[in-house]
């Protein structure tokens, strides 16, 4: 998918607004009928930025620290909690980005929202979409973030990458995407929110996908 046909689309596809409130959001319940739901879930906002690049676009993700007590070492999207003073998700987002990675939200031109995430661990996420333009310096905050990576938007966007995993987690199996990359594992929440972007953003009806 070229840039201009990425912008078309996701133009097209993302919303002005957030997408969907508790009881309309997706998350882990759709691959796991039995998911505790929480009725008043914290929010929260993550940006999943798409990096203009001369061979095509590219989405970033981080690897959070080690040190943190909650999902240290996994792989996710700039973000986090959304504080009251947030004028919006978006705000929160580019927040949280600027913080974690030292994203300069002047290079972020916002696309719009993808579907809101509800997670077992009680968090509704809002995803913004930003396409980031040329200038792209980052100033990773040790304390919170290991590692920034790119995965070409063409790869993402590829339905052959995309895998359905399972694993036994408090007694229970549990079904979750995985996009493993390289040496790289996106799994859980933030493979979720991307699958849910990249169906949005093709136009594509989600599939049934065999275990791999």
């Amino acid at each position: 998918m070229t840039e201009a046909e990425f912008l078309a689309r996701a133009r097209a596809a993302l919303g002005p607004e957030p997408i969907g409130h508790v009881l309309e959001a997706r998350g882990d319940h759709d691959l796991n009928a039995d998911a505790p739901r929480e009725a008043d879930p914290k929010r929260a906002a993550v940006l999943i930025p798409v990096i203009r690049r001369p061979d095509g676009p590219t989405l970033l993700f981080t690897r959070r620290s080690g040190a943190l007590r909650a999902h240290s070492g996994q792989i996710s999207f700039p973000g986090g909690r959304i504080d009251a003073a947030d004028a919006s998700p978006l705000a929160a987002a580019l927040r949280e980005a600027r913080e974690e990675i030292g994203l300069d939200e002047r290079l972020v031109e916002p696309l719009g929202y993808s579907d809101t995430y509800l997670s077992t661990s009680g968090y509704l996420v809002t995803p913004a979409v930003g396409l980031v333009g040329e200038g792209l310096r980052l100033r990773l905050n040790p304390a919170e973030v290991e590692e920034a990576f790119e995965i070409p938007l063409a790869v993402v966007c590829d339905d052959d990458r995309f895998e359905l995993h399972v694993r036994n987690w408090n007694g229970r199996l549990r079904r979750y995407y995985a996009l493993p990359h390289e040496s790289r594992y996106v799994w859980g929440v933030t493979a979720g929110i991307l699958r849910h972007f990249v169906e949005r953003v093709r136009g594509a009806t989600p599939e049934r996908m065999e275990d791999r």
